[in-house]
């Protein structure tokens, strides 16, 4: 069955306006059971991720102790940290599209046969929303409007993790606590803004060929195409 979230415990409350982001304002989605589309999941008390890749030095024979060049290698696939309080009617699986609880048999994660994905929204205080300043560019670098059938509609990041696997799931019912925390891992394949195109030629910034001469890139390869000077 899906989610409701017609009652006061998905009740919409206010939000501080600052310069600075602060949690209140990220709303993670999944694909809840029978819901149509992505919803938003309710009560979760954290949200990070993770994300490392080794870099490799090489160096020369005859050079001393110099690097040539830091090359980096494979990026590990990302990790999201979810954890959220647990609901009689409304659990971690049901929220990722897994019919757990309430829904089905699912209690195990070796249950689970097919991968999810989430959906993320930070959504800009109106102090920023209305910054002309700070966006510009915006709808190249997955900005979009939030807040449809308000009146002030305001900016949002959008963040889309494709290709899910939830890799741990705990809870603890314990004696000298009454709320029951559900907490879980998520290994993630991709990562994109959903509105973009991906690929090789991606306009990442600090190009040495891209942009105004002597901005965000390194020095050491420019290559005299460039004024070798450093960022201001």
């Amino acid at each position: 069955m899906p989610v409701k979230t017609d009652n006061y415990v998905y009740r919409m409350g206010t939000a501080p306006n600052t310069r600075a982001a602060v949690s209140q304002k990220n709303k993670i989605y999944g694909y809840s059971v029978g819901a149509n589309g992505f919803q938003q999941l309710g009560a979760v008390s954290e949200f990070g991720f993770d994300e490392s890749r080794t870099i490799d030095p090489y160096r020369g024979v005859g050079f001393g102790d110099q690097v040539a060049e830091l090359v980096p290698g494979v990026t590990e696939p990302m990790t999201l940290t979810v954890n959220k309080t647990l609901l009689y009617t409304a659990n971690l699986y049901q929220l990722f599209g897994y019919k757990g609880g309430i829904d089905g048999l699912v209690r195990s994660l070796r249950h689970h046969r097919w991968p999810f994905d989430i959906k993320q929204e930070l959504v800009f205080s109106e102090l920023a929303s209305k910054d002309p300043v700070g966006l510009v560019g915006a709808k190249s670098a997955g900005v979009q409007p939030s807040g449809a059938g308000f009146l002030t509609p305001v900016q949002c990041l959008l963040t889309f993790y494709e290709g899910c696997w939830m890799n741990s799931y705990n809870a603890s019912f314990t004696s000298d606590a009454a709320i029951v925390a559900e907490n879980s891992s998520v290994t993630v394949t991709d990562v994109i803004d959903g509105l973009s195109q991906y690929g090789e030629f991606i306009d990442t910034g600090l190009s040495p060929t891209v942009g105004t001469a002597g901005k965000g890139y390194s020095i050491r390869f420019a290559g005299g195409a460039q004024p070798t000077v450093f960022p201001s």
